[in-house]
């Protein structure tokens, strides 16, 4: 029987919803205090280099199973939403500390990623391999960010701003054409999801996707603002005591 039928179909706050939310909060307060206590010692280089192992041994069997002829699908299967670059970016950030990379982990995990935990284009419940693949991946990228910044204090810079929408204005360009060639929709980038999303009150194509550009940029903004305020003692550009090795935590 297929995996889907046994799963169910997934309801946005529906019971599995709100017990994910729970653990996203649960998993919150878990790294902010880790982190507290392990910075500015070795503990933090220590920690983060098994958390960044941890997020490639969670998503890439998953991965692998969405890309196996019993679950492929074109439209989903394919590592191209940028929560899979968020991942990535997440464990080299988590191993290395470069600060170009926490940029990115911090402005994608919380705002695009946690703009699905909140209304996630999510088809199966649980306990289909893609319902842990969704929220499994969006939760450690969240985790990441919150853990590095708030944590360890790596807090971004506007070159981290700059940075982050760059290589967004990037992807958004080459998946719009990877959609435009193939007939798929990754990033919602050239339909609607067909599940709610706070698209909907953005107006139709392309009107939501200039709007999204523009509220996300000024979010991201308003994210970097309060860490590089007049009067905000700046951290260093690499903390010694978490850097593996000179070098390492530049960005």
């Amino acid at each position: 029987m297929p995996e889907t039928a046994l799963a169910g179909e997934f309801e946005n706050y529906g019971t599995s919803h709100l017990t994910a939310l729970v653990v996203l909060l649960v998993g919150l307060a878990v790294v902010v205090w880790v982190g507290r206590r392990h910075r500015d010692t070795e503990e933090a280089q220590r920690f983060s280099r098994v958390f960044a192992v941890a997020i490639p041994v969670f998503t890439v069997p998953l991965q692998i199973v969405q890309l196996l002829p019993s679950d492929w699908s074109l439209e989903t299967s394919l590592p191209l939403q940028l929560c899979d670059l968020a991942w990535v970016a997440a464990v080299y950030a988590l191993w290395t500390h470069r600060r170009w990379a926490v940029g990115l982990t911090y402005y994608w995990g919380l705002t695009l990623t946690t703009q699905g935990i909140a209304t996630p284009a999510l088809l199966q419940d649980f306990p289909s391999s893609r319902f842990f693949m969704f929220w499994g991946m969006h939760f450690l990228i969240v985790w990441a960010a919150v853990y590095l910044v708030w944590g360890l204090g790596l807090a971004p810079t506007w070159r981290d701003f700059r940075t982050a929408v760059a290589v967004t204005t990037a992807w958004a360009v080459a998946v719009f054409s990877f959609n435009l060639v193939v007939g798929t929709n990754y990033g919602f980038l050239n339909r609607k999801p067909s599940t709610s999303s706070i698209l909907d009150y953005l107006g139709p194509w392309p009107q939501y996707v200039v709007l999204e550009i523009a509220v996300v940029v000024a979010v991201w903004a308003l994210m970097t603002w309060p860490w590089v305020a007049p009067g905000r003692a700046q951290p260093p550009h690499a903390s010694p005591a978490t850097s593996p090795s000179p070098g390492l935590g530049a960005g």
